[in-house]
């Protein structure tokens, strides 16, 4: 125990990480680095330092970093159409990898020869912080309480934070873990490890409840570049600015809230509620203006990729060598993907009603219903008959003919 010199935590604040660094404290006898990432979870940093030198941090550092996370982690799973599952937009999964980087440059600036964080022994946040450690600096000893203290649930922890006179963000009656990001803010644990249950509507942060939403129907443009959105009705912003004001936008309409039973790489199956308006506003953007700048087998190659690099994504290797490939292979997909989309918003429902780009393959001229020049339907029989051929035979010899 005492071998380990110096630890740089990654602190959230949160009911696990406000014990934390007490107990490195008593347990390891070092100095411990407090880590809090700003990636827009809406957190006062003066309120958050003090916090953590009151739980036991020796230092605190605070970093702005939702440019970074918006433009290099959102912005690359978003040219993807990254979604987990079907359903989960992977809010969480595309934040540690960054909180897990910035902890290992921390370590190396500040001379520590560990890094710790608060994620349980269940759950996926320990699999993507230590696959992140390992792949940045393999020198790094690795520091997780939950897998090594005495305590048995939040329960223990809640008590533990009481007599230690730690102030935490949650209480018995609301005792549910949740992870805000400029992304999402998800829900887990607590009255929510009862699938059955439905969510109680106070529970909800970034989104208004959908029968609750403006009676009338909001339209919003967005433009894109090369597969990154860049504008919102016509202004320029940056990618954690666009992202902050699609997140108001689709808040507003109780646009994208999901609650899903989805599979942890662990093995086991969790039950999770997420908020994600502006995430799912530009999937669906995204995947419209594809639709008419895009190859069709180019798109089915990509397309037949998503699952995999999601699973990627969500099981925490954004620093391995097949993530980068595909990545790579992604990317190159998306430089004709430029032009504009324009979307519906109404009470849940986020609607494509319009998609436009100098870089169109979509010609009216070829697929109109009137009378054409440019494409003669007798060809379409030999098209027809050649790739039916293979059918014919099959059955023929079927028949015995």
């Amino acid at each position: 125990m005492n071998q380990v010199q110096k630890i740089v935590l990654a602190y959230s604040g949160g009911l696990d990480t406000s014990v934390i660094p007490s107990w490195l404290k008593d347990t390891y006898d070092c100095p411990v680095i407090a880590f809090a990432a700003d990636l827009g979870q809406e957190q006062d940093s003066k309120e958050l330092t003090t916090r953590a030198l009151e739980a036991g941090a020796d230092e605190v550092i605070v970093e702005d970093l939702k440019e970074e996370f918006t433009k290099d982690y959102v912005w690359p799973a978003l040219r993807g159409n990254a979604v987990y599952e079907s359903t989960y937009l992977l809010g969480t999964s595309l934040a540690r990898p960054l909180i897990a980087e910035r902890q290992v440059a921390i370590a190396r600036q500040k001379a520590a020869d560990a890094v710790s964080h608060g994620a349980t022994g269940k759950g996926n946040d320990q699999v993507r912080f230590e696959l992140s450690y390992m792949a940045l600096d393999p020198t790094l000893k690795i520091i997780a309480p939950w897998k090594i203290w005495n305590f048995k649930g939040r329960e223990d922890l809640i008590r533990y934070a009481e007599q230690k006179g730690i102030s935490i963000p949650v209480t018995k009656e609301k005792p549910y873990s949740s992870d805000r990001n400029l992304l999402h803010i998800s829900f887990e644990g607590g009255v929510l490890e009862d699938p059955w249950q439905e969510p109680s509507e106070d529970m909800f942060v970034m989104s208004v409840s959908p029968e609750t939403a403006p009676d009338a129907a909001t339209y919003v443009e967005i433009d894109f570049e090369q597969g990154n959105p860049v504008a919102v009705d016509g202004e320029r912003l940056s990618p954690a600015s666009l992202l902050k004001r699609l997140n108001e936008l689709g808040g507003n309409n109780g646009i994208g809230r999901v609650d899903i039973v989805e599979n942890r790489y662990v093995g086991m199956k969790s039950r999770g509620v997420y908020e994600t308006p502006g995430g799912t506003i530009l999937r669906i953007a995204h995947i419209a203006l594809e639709s008419i700048t895009m190859d069709r087998e180019v798109m089915h190659i990509r397309d037949g990729l998503i699952p995999k690099y999601s699973e990627m994504i969500y099981y925490g290797y954004w620093f391995s060598p097949e993530r980068h490939m595909l990545q790579s292979l992604i990317d190159e997909t998306q430089q004709t993907v430029a032009g504009t989309v324009r979307l519906k918003l109404y009470k849940g429902n986020c609607t494509v009603v319009g998609r436009r780009s100098d870089l169109s393959l979509y010609h009216n001229e070829y697929v109109t219903f009137e009378q054409d020049t440019v494409y003669n339907q007798k060809d379409a029989e030999g098209f027809i008959r050649l790739n039916g051929l293979r059918l014919k035979i099959e059955k023929l010899m079927k028949q015995g003919t």
